[in-house]
């Protein structure tokens, strides 16, 4: 059984699909290969997953950035909604806004969204590329608080998150598990966290609708598809393996040390919920104007 990742190995993809994939393998008596099929913002593996036998044999590990990428990659090569059976989701993690203290010296989500006022275009905020996640909660955030900031896109998470540490750059959006030991040390400040609860990691910060900034909700999540034409009997042996592998001790605690969460659900309830993230996502990234070739 082979279980493509279309990004390299050690990302947010292939960390929460390695553990649930030795449950799958355990649980079917199969044999599991993780192909990291990294390129072309995750859409070269995706497009190779979508042209897979259609057997169960063969999966995509998608993310949220997947959804939306054949609205940014005018050759993305697939239909997210169209060429894909969801299976069952693996995880949701939510971002949180951050701010360098030294570079930035604001205390709440109100205060950046009055020094943004103030000085338009003139706060760098950074992401993780063209086209991220991170990139469009920018311009979903500049919409909502009615803010300019000034975007600086970086070729990965890491490259930005060393820039944020050293002053480089004042803010970012970044997920809750990276950055909460640079939170609690003191060297980033955290204003908010961008879901509809406070985390457990971080469980003094504001959600944004508490700091004044009502439904802005910023989460990327993690799950297993299939080729569309597979058949459902094959679908569910999946999706039950995946239920159980995220009902295990072992997968909750390591979910809680990553600052991630998911809730045990059918397969219709997961692509519902997909339909709903493909339309909303896709939406906001016409919205932000992003061609990448």
């Amino acid at each position: 059984m082979a279980w493509i990742v279309p990004f390299p190995a050690g990302g947010g993809s292939d960390l929460f699909a390695r553990p649930i994939a030795a449950h799958v393998a355990d649980r079917l008596g199969q044999t599991m290969m993780i192909d990291n099929r990294s390129g072309a913002g995750g859409t070269l593996g995706t497009a190779i997953a979508a042209r897979a036998a259609a057997d169960g044999y063969t999966v995509l590990v998608g993310d949220t950035g997947l959804t939306y990428a054949p609205t940014i990659y005018p050759r993305a090569g697939f239909d997210f909604d169209r060429d894909f059976a969801p299976i069952s989701a693996f995880a949701r993690v939510p971002y949180v806004l951050v701010v360098n203290p030294v570079r930035l010296d604001v205390a709440s989500l109100a205060g950046f969204i009055a020094a943004a006022k103030q000085r338009p275009g003139a706060i760098d905020v950074g992401s993780a590329g063209l086209g991220t996640v991170t990139h469009l909660a920018i311009g979903l955030f500049e919409g909502r608080a009615g803010v300019q900031l000034n975007h600086v896109p970086y070729r990965g998470g890491a490259p930005m998150l060393q820039d944020l540490l050293a002053g480089q750059i004042a803010a970012a959006f970044v997920l809750v598990s990276t950055v909460a030991g640079y939170v609690k040390s003191g060297k980033l400040r955290a204003l908010a966290v961008a879901s509809r609860r406070r985390e457990a990691l971080l469980p003094d910060v504001p959600t944004a609708h508490e700091a004044g900034l009502a439904d802005f909700r910023m989460t990327t999540w993690f799950g297993l598809f299939a080729p569309s034409r597979t058949p459902d009997v094959a679908l569910d042996r999946l999706h039950g393996a995946v239920q159980e592998a995220l009902a295990s001790e072992g997968v909750k605690r390591l979910w809680r040390e990553q600052g991630a969460k998911v809730e045990l659900e059918s397969r219709a309830d997961f692509a519902r919920f997909v339909a709903r993230e493909t339309e909303r996502w896709s939406r906001i990234a016409k919205a932000a104007n992003v061609q990448i070739e």
